[in-house]
């Protein structure tokens, strides 16, 4: 074999290396794809859309995260409902977080199609978990297919430790491509 195609395959394996360290750092330090198994997020996911999950975020209220499921050896996407330090409570289909109503848009679509009065049972945080406020390191998800979501009214909360990260973006089905709402 010629010096110059020795040469040339080096390179190639140089630079294929390369690739694979930097795509290994971005997906274990950066990003992450996922996917959505189940119909507890409907309207905003569907059962097998793919998502891209931001691991370096900060978690905010109504944020949607992908965390290690503490009831099953799975990944959950649920809406980060209760923060450090927060009460929360339902009455009427309303969400109250220290008292105050929240305005959930997300829920609309949910709401127009159910038979039912209300998509949320009414509850208090106290009555679902014991505590008063979410604990320091936790976190109260709930779905938005609030009838069909199995989130921290059935399992409690969720450690910060456990999330995976923030959805920030969606890639299959490419009619629905872009960032979630």
């Amino acid at each position: 074999m010629q010096e110059s195609t020795k040469k040339e395959i080096y390179s190639w394996i140089k630079s294929l290396a390369f690739a694979f360290i930097i795509a290994f750092l971005c997906r274990s330090f950066l990003f992450s794809p996922t996917t959505v198994h189940g119909e507890s997020m409907e309207p905003a996911f569907q059962d097998q859309d793919r998502l891209i999950i931001s691991k370096t975020s900060e978690i905010e209220r109504f944020d949607m995260i992908v965390f290690d499921a503490p009831d099953a050896d799975e990944h959950y996407v649920k809406r980060v409902i209760g923060l450090p330090g927060d009460s929360v409570e339902v009455k009427d289909d309303i969400l109250y977080i220290n008292g105050k109503a929240m305005v959930e848009p997300y829920l609309e679509k949910n709401k127009e199609n159910t038979l039912l009065d209300k998509l949320t049972g009414d509850f208090t945080l106290e009555e679902m978990t014991g505590e008063a406020k979410v604990p320091q390191g936790s976190l109260f998800v709930m779905g938005d297919n609030r009838l069909y979501s199995k989130d921290s009214r059935y399992f409690g909360f969720i450690s910060e430790k456990s999330v995976n990260g923030e959805v920030k973006f969606r890639f299959y089905p490419l009619q629905k491509i872009g960032w979630p709402k």
